[in-house]
């Protein structure tokens, strides 16, 4: 069989590609040797974020005196029932992706991928014991979970963000090895849950490369809550039931039922057969270009697998991006505004530059900051936490970069994205009239400060 494109991989970069290209009448083939949704859909944005939900409710009950509502000063959970409701809206999704993927008519083949070269004008890829012919590839591989050689962590049942989506029994402690938006947003359902959680860091600060400030904000938060952490803190050895770690010379021993590991993730290129048609890597990253193009003039690659902005909402763009480019549309990538979220309680959310990027680049910008409380909505809702909004600006007075920390971080991010993306001046952005009272007005505060 002959297709216009195959697509490598069901994820959200390979099945917005899908319905994009067959939309626009190219006779499409997407492969997945999983599940269609990807990581995000089966093991990562979904599923976690169906988790903290619950979490989230259980933390409102047990601070709703604060709001004057009588409640159980100690309410109770069906971990298997949060599971299982997170389940269902996997499925649910999946089966809707899928739909829309059957109601374009593009061609769903279950199974391993392999590029086997070129003849005759087409690229031939292998599934099982069929060969197809295709004229394009986009490559949506994804990635995969970074496993650090630790040792005695081969020796161990520990787990990484799939098992632990899965539990049936929650641990008394967890050892999460990993600050990052992962090992935080676990750390925040582990915690809501009941567990006494433990995060191990090998940096100075939690989250890798968002705002440090925001970040130390974010830890003091959950340090009073009773999260210990321990930055600076390298990991050398795992038992059954301890990590042993090392910090300025000295060994200690930390002890926890289970052990997360979540530490980062690599792209998936691995046994695909790139190196027949002289796919350029970059370390383990496919190299693209502001289209997504490789070096093969035919070849797409789209999210965690150029390595670049390993988000879901950054592969939908991408695979927009690759897909009107084939169609001969005047289209590049943009990467001065993706938001970046980290959905703990309370969020945190960052779009565009921060100050460590700013300063390390030795670039003058102006920032200011107001707490959360400047928007009466925000008041109204969020006892005992102040949060804080930064807006940067360039020396033009154009806003370059934002960061949040305060419920609901992650739905008015996007307020600030769209006036990076647009190069908006503070005062062309106050122009805009934000609806009252609404979280979000905190943004719009911040342009008169």
């Amino acid at each position: 069989m002959k297709y216009d494109i195959a697509i490598i991989g069901g994820g959200p970069a390979g099945y917005t590609a899908g319905e994009r290209a067959a939309e626009n009448g190219l006779k499409t083939i997407l492969f997945e040797k999983n599940a269609i949704g990807g990581v995000c859909l089966n093991e990562g944005c979904i599923p976690t974020k169906t988790l903290l939900y619950s979490a989230k409710i259980l933390d409102s009950i047990k601070s709703a005196s604060k709001y004057g509502i009588q409640a159980d000063d100690n309410p109770g959970f069906d971990l298997g029932k949060i599971i299982a409701r997170k389940n269902k809206t996997v499925k649910k999704l999946t089966l809707g992706v899928k739909a829309k993927l059957n109601g374009n008519g593009v061609t769903i083949v279950q199974g391993e991928a392999l590029i086997r070269g070129e003849e005759e004008g087409y690229i031939l890829i292998q599934c099982g014991e069929e060969v197809f012919a295709v004229k394009n590839i986009l490559l949506c591989t994804g990635s995969e979970t970074v496993i650090p050689p630790i040792k005695g962590l081969s020796d161990i049942a520990y787990w990484t963000s799939r098992e632990a989506l899965d539990i049936k029994e929650l641990p008394r402690s967890v050892a999460i090895i990993g600050g990052g938006v992962i090992g935080m947003e676990f750390a925040s359902f582990f915690h809501s849950m009941g567990v006494k959680v433990k995060v191990i860091e090998m940096m100075p600060e939690i989250l890798g490369a968002m705002d440090k400030e925001i970040s130390a904000m974010l830890r003091a938060e959950y340090t009073k809550k009773g999260v210990v952490f321990f930055l600076e803190t390298k990991v050398i050895e795992v038992t059954s039931d301890s990590v042993i770690v090392e910090k300025d010379g000295k060994t200690e021993t930390i002890e926890a039922d289970k052990i997360l590991v979540s530490v980062g993730r690599k792209a998936n290129t691995a046994n695909l057969g790139l190196e027949t048609i002289g796919i350029e890597l970059l370390r383990n990253d496919v190299k693209v270009n502001e289209y997504m193009q490789t070096s093969h003039p035919n070849v797409y690659a789209c999210g965690d697998v150029t390595g670049f902005s390993m988000l879901a909402h950054t592969a939908y763009r991408e695979a927009e991006v690759a897909i009107n480019h084939l169609l001969g549309h005047d289209d590049q990538i943009s990467y001065n505004a993706i938001p970046a979220v980290v959905y703990t309680n309370p969020e945190v959310a960052s779009v565009g530059k921060t100050e460590e990027e700013l300063l390390a680049a030795g670039n003058i910008y102006n920032v200011v900051k107001i707490p959360m409380t400047y928007s009466g909505r925000f008041m109204a809702e969020n006892e005992g936490i102040t949060g804080l909004c930064k807006l940067i600006t360039d020396t033009d007075d154009r806003i370059i970069g934002c960061q949040l920390l305060g419920n609901p971080a992650s739905e008015i991010i996007i307020t600030a994205g769209i006036a990076i993306e647009n190069g908006f001046t503070t005062e062309e952005f106050k122009k805009n009239i934000f609806p009252h009272p609404t979280v979000g007005e905190v943004i719009h505060e911040s342009l008169y400060m």
